[in-house]
């Protein structure tokens, strides 16, 4: 995923549905450079992670 869609995703009130690794995950930040996101499961559980946003895929319902 490109840096600008991440943030068009962030600014959005839609439901977007985004996969890391085939999970299902909610993208809550953008690191300053654009290179990685911080994301959390969606679901149960808040724990956090910080991914590169070249692995992370939206998924069209």
């Amino acid at each position: 995923m490109e840096a600008k869609r991440v943030k068009q995703i962030l600014s959005s009130s839609a439901d977007i549905n985004v996969t890391f690794q085939g999970t299902e995950v909610w993208i809550d930040a953008l690191s300053e450079d654009g290179r990685t996101a911080t994301v959390h499961l969606r679901g149960p559980g808040e724990e956090r992670t910080t991914v590169d946003i070249h692995d992370l895929q939206e998924v069209e319902r």
